[in-house]
């Protein structure tokens, strides 16, 4: 068996996810655009905004993944708490797990992550969720660099949700 190392999620700030991208949170209408809305960076293809339905996979990780050319966004679609790894955005083929980190996303509010924020998840605990997502339509063919830690480092992750 693979050894693992766990990751125990943080409550999601926009300061403490910074590093990796944005938390947007209701806003009032009418409100002018600001640097509290997302900052979207979709000029290099079409974009896509689709809902995508996942089933459970688990808690551990192996593989985490980036997007060069485009932010992405992330959200439950029925409100409810999810998780996501993720590692700052790096120019190099691998990202620096000593910054990784996993982080509790309430239902209430989605990510927008930054161009090349290493990511793996969603993860959730229910048997399927709905999600939507924000990215070009070729993001997962053209712009997809996956990083496979249990093949480069022989380990592998496991967010372990802080039960009440």
């Amino acid at each position: 068996m693979t050894p693992y190392r766990e990751l125990h999620p943080e409550p999601i700030t926009v300061e403490n996810f910074a590093p990796y991208g944005q938390l947007i949170t209701p806003q009032d209408d009418g409100k002018p655009f600001d640097a509290q809305e997302a900052q979207l960076d979709l000029n290099q293809g079409q974009p896509r905004f689709y809902l995508m339905r996942l089933q459970h996979r688990g808690d551990r990780f192996h593989q985490i993944t980036r997007h060069s050319r485009c932010t992405q966004c992330l959200g439950s679609l029925q409100g409810q708490d999810w998780f996501l790894a993720v590692a700052p955005p790096s120019d190099g083929p691998r990202p620096d797990a000593t910054r990784l980190k996993a982080f509790h996303i309430p239902g209430t509010c989605f990510v927008k992550l930054h161009r090349g924020t290493w990511h793996a998840g969603p993860y959730f605990e229910a048997e399927t969720m709905d999600f939507y997502n924000l990215e070009l339509t070729d993001t997962n063919v053209t712009d997809h660099l996956s990083y496979d830690y249990r093949e480069n480092e022989g380990i592998e992750f496991a967010i372990a949700p802080t039960r009440p």
